[in-house]
């Protein structure tokens, strides 16, 4: 793998949010988790459950599919 995994999945979930239009708030009060959590996510500091990841792509509009494959590509996996 070319990076840390962490890394990339709050790299996309960042930039995903930010095409969406949503603070770091909002997205926290849709997903129902606190804000610091997205905060972390996207500064690469935890791993997101799978429960996590579906909400967040529903949220986000985008399939878990697409969201898991943008991560593989800043990994360099696809």
């Amino acid at each position: 793998m070319k990076g840390d995994l962490k890394e990339a999945f709050g790299k996309v979930i960042k930039e995903l949010r930010n095409q969406q239009g949503f603070s770091q708030q909002e997205l926290a009060d849709y997903s129902e988790v606190d804000r610091t959590y997205i905060s972390d996510l996207e500064r690469g500091l935890y791993f997101p459950t799978l429960n996590t990841v579906y909400k967040l792509a529903e949220i986000l509009k985008i399939s878990p599919h697409e969201l898991i494959s943008r991560v593989d590509k800043i990994l360099g996996i696809r």
